[in-house]
């Protein structure tokens, strides 16, 4: 996300000529754009976004049953794990 939004900065400030980006050749303001497609690619191809994904879903997950807990008036999931041992 960092990428592309550095190259929407650069494509931007070339565009409007304005400081020293508009010097640079378009190679180099594009050169974030590249960087982003291989940053996806790679969280694509490794897994690593799967696994932020399903990150997300578990600590939504638990946080909607320690709320329900604590509703409930019952202890947090984690005092009963320890408690149950």
């Amino acid at each position: 996300m960092w990428f592309l939004m550095l190259g929407v900065l650069g494509a931007l400030l070339k565009y409007l000529e304005i400081g020293p980006v508009a010097q640079w050749s378009w190679w180099v303001v594009l050169i974030p754009f590249a960087l982003a497609l291989a940053w996806w690619a790679w969280a694509d191809w490794s897994g690593y976004t799967k696994r932020k994904v399903i990150e997300r879903e578990n600590a939504r997950k638990q946080a909607r049953i320690d709320r329900q807990r604590s509703n409930l008036g019952l202890l947090s999931s984690k005092s009963n794990r320890s408690k149950r041992r």
